[in-house]
Order: structure tokens, then sequence, then C-alpha cells
């Protein structure tokens, strides 16, 4: 055994991005992942800027998971946010490079301007993207229609908790 086995492995991280409103069953499956991922150990990552993302925080942090926050603001003084690590970045929504980079995976729910430009900078840096299907927004049509031609990294669907949980398996996570 060498030292360098005995130090521990990096937990999975997961980025969770998009949008969708609450009562909405996107909203939902949003809160029901960021627990699962607290459950099976995997550092969530959410910038907390819609409720979709925040409930996902929310949830996790109440399972006993690590939660990182990626802030645009430079405030690291922010009192409600739901996170174990807060890190303002400052750079207004240029930290969405920070968010698309900050995972080993990134899960996608709905989904406006600012989710898309995260999509494309996770694809251009061939992070692997998990669309929720099925509860509508534009995320329904990632696997059919990726941000371009170059098949940079995988579009794994899903639609419920346990198929997230079979697509996390499938990418080792």
């Amino acid at each position: 055994m060498t030292q360098l086995d005995s130090i521990p492995r990096r937990a999975g991280q997961v980025c969770i991005l998009g949008s969708a409103e609450p009562g909405s069953p996107a909203y939902e499956l949003a809160g029901a992942a960021g627990e699962m991922l607290a459950r099976a150990g995997i550092t969530v990552v959410s910038g907390c800027g819609s409720p979709a993302t925040r409930v996902a925080a929310e949830r996790a942090l109440a399972a006993g998971g690590l939660v990182v926050s990626i802030v645009p603001s430079d405030d690291i003084g922010l009192k409600d946010w739901p996170c174990s690590v807060l890190i303002p970045c400052g750079m207004g929504d240029a930290r969405n490079l920070l968010m698309a980079l900050a995972g080993d995976a990134c899960i996608v729910i709905g989904g406006r301007a600012g989710t898309i430009s995260e999509v494309c900078l996770a694809w251009l840096h061939r992070r692997p993207l998990l669309p929720l299907t099925g509860c509508g927004g534009w995320s329904d049509q990632l696997e059919r229609n990726p941000p371009d031609e170059r098949k940079n990294s995988k579009i794994l669907s899903w639609g419920s908790v346990d198929e997230l949980k079979g697509r996390l398996a499938e990418l080792g996570l």
C-alpha cells in the first residue's frame, strides 16, 4: 500500500441545472433527485437560483448531504442560501462555466436561457448530461436535439428517481 492508497477518493459531484415552478412534477422530481444524491453520498452542486435547483439543495441538506452552491454575486454573507459550502464568484452569468465544470455529470431540469448556456458549456467540456423527460420544458428534447453534432458526451434521459439512479450507475457514480 502506498501513501496515495490511503487518501480517500473524492466523492462524486453532480450539478443540478434548470428551472421548474413549485407544485410541478419537475419541481417535485428535482427535490427527490437532491435527496437521492445525498443518500448516495454524491455532492450536489447547485446555484440555487431557481425553485427547482433550490429545492434539490434543500432536500439534499435535509438528507445529510453536502451541497456546494456557486452564486453569481460576490456576497459571502448570503444568509438564506441552502448549502454546506458557498462560493461567491462575483462573475454574474459567467458563473455558468463554473457550474458546467463542477460536476462529474449535470442533471438538467426544464430550463431557460441560463440553463441552455450551462448545458452547452457542459457539452463542450464533455460532461454527461442527464435531462429530465416527461415533465415539459426543453430538457424533454435534449436527447433528440443535442447542442451540436459532435457527440461530446453522453445524454442519458430519466423520468423517475429510479431511472436517475440507473443512469448515475451507468456513469459510475
